[in-house]
């Protein structure tokens, strides 16, 4: 079964979609939802409940099926993600395989041109990441 997914209004509601998603792992959904979400208000939308595995379903999402159509919007997302509490805490978490799909969503962002943000800019990201 599908998850509904739409725009969220505020936190609770995004969090309700995000558990949801995360929960049925449905990275379809979740890419949908990382769709309607503008990227600037992630943070506020995630508030503190940023974790390893939402922060996980979120770059598989991004690497399955967002970049190859809007990388300008995954750099965007990847982006506002950095800005969010507990990110520091969720990077420092990863396991080796787990980093390695992070570094796998910047390789396929080189690779994509788009006018939303430069080599440098996405270099600078990377460090964010720690990669």
């Amino acid at each position: 079964e599908k998850v509904p997914v739409c725009e969220a209004s505020n936190a609770y509601d995004f969090g309700q979609m995000v558990n949801a998603v995360s929960t049925t792992r449905d990275k379809a959904a979740c890419a949908e939802l990382l769709t309607v979400t503008e990227p600037r208000k992630l943070p506020a939308l995630l508030s503190n409940k940023l974790e390893g595995e939402i922060f996980l379903i979120f770059i598989q999402s991004m690497e399955y099926y967002l970049v190859g159509k809007d990388p300008g919007l995954v750099y965007q997302h990847l982006f506002y993600l950095s800005k969010a509490e507990r990110f520091k805490v969720v990077l420092a978490l990863l396991s080796t395989n787990e980093r390695q799909q992070v570094q796998q969503l910047f390789g396929l962002l080189s690779a994509s041109q788009s006018h939303q943000y430069s080599l440098e800019e996405l270099e600078s990201l990377k460090k964010v990441y720690e990669l």
